[in-house]
């Protein structure tokens, strides 16, 4: 662990319409919000036009779209006035490739082949034959449209380098020449002779187990990190890698001072392996907080909902199977190829068949010591049960991968964790829509919200073995925004009054696929109102990823056309936009109240909490890009001032109570860390001592209700208290000071679902 961890970070997507001169703008108001670290997205030179970062193509420079490395400087300058630091997002794994020019040592080997001094950077399998790049048009005379121009093959607005002594004749002539082969778009999924990131055929796999490449590729970040610019390091996808593990071991030693989390994303009841690392991004945090507000006792209402509208009853076990089958052998067909390849002792089809069923049993992203020997024989044990027909080809490829130093062995986790990403998060999350709020990253829709016991039996454990890890509601890959889930955490509570009105609107306006017009109108209500064309850039996004009535190779027109439609009439049809309307409203202000608990409980919970740029106000955001918007930093400058200057906003004023709790919360962490070092569960008691989550932090106590309608239902707190230190404390949300014992919730919850008690003086101190 770094001596110090960041107390607090916020995330800024950093990117060409918002780059590091802006980012440096609002350093002045991240200060006031109480961050200790600004969080950016990856900073190096990307694909031109990138809005995200994470098609590196040039390792050794700041981007210039985002204003190169003078604005580093300028940006490095802001911070340290302010004395704040800097956390930059790495990407190990991949680099973008679908714009060669762009990237050098991909040109070079594009133009050299196996000679090139950059050959071994990338996870080719040079012995295939030629490198087959999935660029043309799908028709057979797409070569047609091939010219040679200024010594380069142009396809349209495709570029490729010509190796030399190669450039006479056609353009079909040069092209046969060259170590790379066009091929159709189409034939990507299955015939690729490079490891891709997931199925994307523009990010190409980097080998950085390799130490030249990863000596290469790690440079300026760690030049960054010496120099004492950066503090900290977010390491994206390592399941990706052939050796996490040996990777993230000589990223520690190289910078032993940086604070390191990892995208690791865990299963239900998973552990981060023993890595050399401060934590993870935040995801398994993510779902143990928002599954506090969901009602656990609504689950056989969701099921049997779900199981109506459907026509069938859906199993989440076999969902999957088949949702991660279809992964391997469609969209990583030509990674499991490769694989089956590496065990000419079993037929190929065999082999094929047997790899791809332990990818869709695995329970896992990808196994790691100690545990994942358990792991392996679970996925064979139901592989097995699926396909008895395999068994001796499962028998002789599951014996291979018990060897961690087999080639196979160490492949196969990169099969299996590709599977795991696209064939549930990706397809599944989109397929099983009994209750949406669930099917978020890192999380398990399966296991219906989380009970209190539970949470604090999971915070209790990050304190001891994780405490800088991360803690994250909202990110750029999540689903849905924090604040959509906690309004449709509301639903958990109102099973019948949903299930009548959502049969209602699909018989109104019917969808072919009723399973995922259960998505869509979860989805409406839980962001209502949003704008018409946000909801349908995500429905068609959403339908394409489900890939059950469209897909993105294939999409359906009729189909698509009937979902717009269904859009379109929410907002034209005078009697279904004024229902719709009216059933958000009624459980907006409970979806406050449970979107003011899901924060404070992440800000104070155990871990390094960070705050996703702009969710510090209400963000009804939907999945990437719609949570990639641009965000009005002036509005909240504006509301911070207005609360600084003593105003205590209402709940249902522009998110101000939000902002109000993330500036409180923040700020006390900041200047008060000793006071978050243990976690007590702090029991409430009397009848309504269900709807509290209460803890102290080791002289904080942060207090949440749970479950707003049920708690209304129940005639409010009535007698329920909870027992206080007997030293005096005060709330930062509203200044009341009490003086200990047992304090009713009546009154600590009066103004607020949420209070945030500290000793008078740390608390002046803090908001001074």
């Amino acid at each position: 662990m770094p001596a110090t961890p960041p107390r607090a970070t916020y995330r800024i997507q950093v990117r060409p319409g918002f780059d590091l001169d802006a980012t440096a703008a609002i350093v002045d108001y991240l200060d006031a919000l109480g961050v200790s670290h600004l969080y950016s997205a990856p900073l190096l030179t990307a694909t031109p036009g990138s809005q995200h970062g994470y098609d590196v193509v040039d390792h050794r420079a700041v981007n210039p779209e985002l204003g190169g490395e003078a604005a580093r400087q300028r940006l490095l300058r802001a911070l340290r006035d302010r004395q704040l630091g800097l956390v930059v997002d790495i990407v190990p794994n991949h680099a973008g490739v679908a714009v060669p020019p762009a990237n050098p040592p991909w040109w070079d080997v594009l133009r050299r082949g196996r000679d090139s001094a950059y050959a071994d950077w990338f996870d080719i399998d040079w012995g295939r034959g030629r490198l087959l790049l999935p660029v043309l048009a799908d028709d057979e005379a797409a070569l047609d449209d091939l010219k040679v121009v200024d010594g380069e093959l142009r396809y349209h607005e495709h570029r490729f380098p010509i190796a030399d002594g190669t450039g006479d004749g056609s353009a079909a002539q040069v092209h046969d020449r060259q170590h790379y082969q066009l091929v159709s778009w189409r034939r990507g999924d299955a015939e690729l002779t490079y490891r891709r990131f997931f199925a994307i055929a523009g990010l190409a796999g980097l080998r950085v187990e390799d130490p030249a490449v990863f000596a290469a590729t790690h440079e300026l970040i760690l030049r960054w990190a010496a120099d004492g610019e950066v503090d900290g390091i977010r390491v994206d996808h390592p399941d990706g890698l052939r050796d996490p593990a040996g990777y993230l071991t000589r990223l520690r030693e190289a910078a032993p001072h940086a604070w390191l989390v990892v995208e690791k994303i865990l299963e239900y009841g998973e552990e981060l392996p023993d890595w050399p690392v401060d934590g993870t991004t935040g995801y398994d945090a993510l779902a143990a907080v928002s599954g506090l507000f969901v009602d656990t006792d609504a689950e056989g209402d969701f099921t049997a909902l779900d199981t109506r509208l459907a026509g069938r009853h859906t199993s989440w076990e076999d969902l999957t199977h088949a949702t991660k089958l279809a992964a391997a052998t469609r969209l990583l067909a030509a990674e499991l190829t490769r694989l089956a390849a590496l065990a000419p002792e079993v037929p190929t089809e065999q082999a094929r068949a047997a790899l791809a069923e332990l990818a869709a049993a695995f329970p896992v992203y990808r196994g790691y010591p100690p545990h994942g020997a358990r792991h392996l024989a679970a996925a064979r044990s139901e592989a097995g049960r699926r396909r008895p027909d395999l068994a001796g080809a499962l028998d002789a490829i599951t014996r291979r991968l018990r060897d961690p130093a087999d080639e196979l062995g160490m492949r196969f986790p990169q099969l299996s964790g590709a599977v795991m990403a696209k064939g549930v998060e990706d397809t599944a999350f989109y397929r099983w829509t009994r209750f949406v709020a669930l099917n978020e990253v890192g999380g398990s829709p399966a296991h219906f919200g989380v009970p209190p016991a539970e949470f604090h039996r999971f915070a209790a454990a990050q304190q001891v073995r994780w405490p800088a890890s991360m803690t994250a509601l909202s990110t750029h890959d999540t689903k849905r925004g924090e604040d959509v889930r906690a309004r449709l955490a509301v639903l958990s509570e109102l099973p019948g009054r949903w299930a009548e009105q959502v049969k209602s609107w699909m018989a109104y306006a019917p969808l072919p696929d009723p399973s995922f017009a259960h998505l869509l109108w979860q989805t409406a209500v839980g962001a209502w109102p949003i704008e018409r064309e946000r909801l349908h850039a995500y429905v068609e996004k959403a339908a394409r990823e489900a890939g059950a009535s469209t897909s993105w190779a294939d999409p359906d027109p009729a189909f698509e056309q009937a979902l717009h439609d269904v859009v379109d009439r929410m907002y034209d049809d005078p009697s279904l936009h004024d229902e719709l309307t009216e059933l958000a409203a009624a459980i907006t202000p409970a979806g406050w109240c449970n979107a003011l608990g899901q924060k404070l409980i992440q800000l104070t919970m155990p871990g390094v909490p960070d705050t996703y740029q702009g969710t510090e106000l209400w963000d009804n955001s939907l999945v990437d890009p719609d949570n990639r918007r641009p965000v009005d930093f002036d509005v909240r400058r504006e509301l911070l001032a207005r609360i600084d200057g003593g105003w205590r906003p209402p709940i249902d004023t522009d998110g101000a109570a939000k902002l109000l709790v993330v500036s409180r919360t923040l700020r006390l962490r900041r200047a008060h860390p000793e006071l978050f070092t243990t976690y007590r569960p702090v029991p409430a008691h009397g009848p309504a001592g269900r709807h509290v989550v209460a803890f102290d932090r080791g002289g904080v106590i942060a207090v949440a209700t749970r479950l707003p309608l049920g708690l209304a239902r129940a005639g409010g707190w009535c007698d329920t208290a909870l027992s206080l230190p007997v030293h005096e404390m005060k709330d930062l949300f509203t200044g009341r000071v009490y003086s200990g014992g047992e304090t009713s919730l009546d009154n600590l919850l009066a103004d607020y679902p949420v209070a945030l008690l500290a000793p008078p003086t740390a608390a002046e101190e803090a908001l001074s």
